[in-house]
C-alpha cells in the first residue's frame, strides 16, 4: 500500500473524509435493545456495577439475591482463596451469559476499579468494618454481611465513615425488611402495645471467650490461599488449615463473642428498631440462668434468652408492653397478646430469613441516595449493645455505658475492651 502523503494531497484527504461522513450519517445504526431497555431488559444506564469480596457460603447467597435483580450488573469477585474465585466467576459468567466477571486477589485492585459502583463484603467478620472503611474511602457504596464491627471503637467509627464519605450501606440484617418482624417492630415502636416494658433477643449462645492459635502447617502459595491478607487487621500467627472456614479471630477488644454478637446481632438490631434505633442500654448485668438482662435510659428492659420461646423458628424475639404482646421468628409467623393488634391487617408469611427484598432495598437507595433499613446509625449502635453485653459476659460482672461517650463508666478494665490492636497496614 502506498503511503498517504504520496497518493493524495489534503484536498483530496478532505473531500474522501467527507464522503465517508455523509455515508456514515445517512446509513441506520443498529443498537442492541438491550441498551435502551426493551424487551425487558435494563438499559446500562441504569445498571449498578458490583463487585463481591471474600464470597464464601454465605456471600455465594447474597451472590444469587444480587443476580436476580435484572439492574445489577456483576463484574469482578475478589477472594484470597483462588478455587472460591474460579468457583464465583462460574456462576457469575453462567448467569449473564459472558465472560466478563474479572477475579482478583488484592481486594484494593478491585476498590480501584472506576467502574465498579458498589461491593458485597462477605469476608469473615475480622475484616468487615476495616474492608467497609477502605470501599467507602473508595468512594463504592456497599452491602456488608455481620457482625459488621469487631469492637465498640469500630461501630463508632464505621457510623462516622459512612456519614463523612457519604456513602450508601446496609448492614446484612436482612430481617428488617421481612413483613411479620416489620410490623412486630411497629407495634412496639408506635406505642399499639402500651409503654414498652422489654424487649427479648434470643443471643444462639452466651460465651464470651478469646481466640488462640493451632500447630503452625505449611503456608500454601499465596495464588491459592493468600494467608496474610485472610489474617488482615488481625494479629499473625501461622497458618493451619481449620482456621480458614468460620474463625473469626478477635472480635471485641479481644472476644470471639459467641452467640450474642454472632447470630443474636439479628435478634438484637430488632430489638434496638422496636426501640426506635434509640442509643443502646446504659446497663449491662452478668449472665443469671441463661439470661443477660440490660436496661435502656428510659427503664426498658433489653433480656438476652436462651430458652422460654414460643417455637415460631430461628432468631426469635418478643416485645412487651403495658398493655400487649408480640413474638416473632423466621417461620415467617406472629403471636399476639391480641388479635386486635392487626386492626384487620394480612401481614405477609415469609419462612425462613431471605435476603433478597434487603438486597433490593439497598439497591433502591444506591440509585436515591436515601438511607437503606440497615444503615450504619442503626447498625453501629445494635453492634455496641452487643459488644456491651459481650463485655459483661467476659468480665462476668455488672458493666455501665455513658452512651453519649459510648464509653464504659469508672471501668478501666472494661473500657481496654471497647477497642483492639490492629496489624498494619490495615488501621482504620
Amino acid at each position: 500500500m502506498a503511503h498517504l502523503g504520496k497518493t493524495r494531497n489534503r484536498r483530496n484527504f478532505l473531500k474522501a473524509s467527507a464522503s465517508t461522513a455523509a455515508a456514515a450519517v445517512a446509513l441506520p445504526t443498529i443498537i442492541p435493545s438491550s441498551a435502551i431497555g426493551r424487551d425487558g431488559a435494563t438499559p446500562p444506564s441504569e445498571r449498578i456495577v458490583v463487585g463481591g469480596i471474600g464470597i464464601g457460603n454465605r456471600g455465594t447467597y447474597d451472590l444469587g439475591c444480587f443476580l436476580e435483580q435484572s439492574d445489577v450488573q456483576f463484574a469482578a469477585v475478589c477472594d484470597i482463596k483462588e478455587q472460591r474465585r474460579l468457583a464465583v466467576k462460574k456462576i457469575v459468567d453462567d448467569k449473564q451469559g459472558n465472560q466478563n466477571c474479572a477475579m482478583i486477589r488484592d481486594f484494593r485492585e478491585l476498590l480501584d476499579r472506576s467502574d465498579i459502583d458498589a461491593v458485597l463484603i462477605a469476608t469473615g467478620p475480622n475484616w468487615h468494618c476495616t474492608m467497609a472503611v477502605a470501599a467507602a474511602h473508595a468512594g463504592k457504596d456497599m452491602y456488608c454481611e455481620k457482625p459488621c464491627t469487631k469492637n465498640i471503637i469500630q461501630s463508632l467509627a464505621l457510623a462516622d465513615t459512612m456519614r463523612r464519605t457519604a456513602r450508601i450501606f446496609q448492614a446484612g440484617t436482612q430481617r428488617r425488611n421481612l413483613p411479620h418482624f416489620a410490623f412486630a417492630c411497629y407495634l412496639a415502636r408506635t406505642g399499639k402495645l402500651g409503654k414498652l416494658k422489654k424487649v427479648y433477643a434470643h443471643p444462639a449462645g452466651m460465651q464470651a471467650v478469646t481466640s488462640g492459635w493451632l500447630p503452625a502447617e505449611p503456608a500454601p502459595d499465596p495464588e491459592v490461599i493468600d494467608w496474610d491478607t485472610y489474617l488482615g487487621p488481625a494479629a499473625w500467627r501461622p497458618f493451619n488449615p481449620q482456621l480458614l472456614n468460620g474463625f473469626h479471630f478477635e472480635k471485641g477488644g479481644g472476644l470471639v463473642g459467641g452467640g450474642v454478637l454472632e447470630w443474636g446481632s439479628h435478634c438484637v438490631d430488632l430489638c434496638q428498631w422496636a426501640m426506635g434505633d434509640c442509643p443502646p442500654p446504659i446497663q449491662y448485668n452478668a449472665k443469671k440462668d441463661d439470661e443477660l438482662v440490660s436496661t435502656y435510659a428510659n427503664g426498658t428492659e433489653l433480656i438476652f434468652r436462651e430458652k422460654g420461646w414460643i417455637p415460631l423458628g430461628s432468631c426469635p424475639v418478643r416485645f412487651e408492653g403495658e398493655t400487649g404482646w408480640v413474638e416473632a421468628g423466621d417461620s415467617g409467623k406472629m403471636v399476639l397478646s391480641s388479635p386486635e393488634l392487626l386492626a384487620g391487617r394480612t401481614v405477609e408469611e415469609v419462612d425462613g430469613y431471605p435476603a433478597t427484598f434487603h438486597v433490593r432495598d439497598f439497591l433502591d437507595c444506591v440509585k436515591t441516595r436515601s438511607q437503606p433499613k440497615g444503615n450504619p446509625e442503626a447498625a453501629a449502635r445494635a453492634h455496641i449493645a452487643c459488644h456491651a453485653a459481650n463485655v459483661a459476659l467476659f468480665l462476668d460482672r455488672q458493666v455501665n455505658l455513658d452512651t453519649d461517650k459510648m464509653e464504659f463508666i469508672d471501668d478501666v478494665e472494661a473500657n481496654r475492651l471497647r477497642s483492639e490492636a490492629l496489624r498494619e497496614p490495615y488501621r482504620i
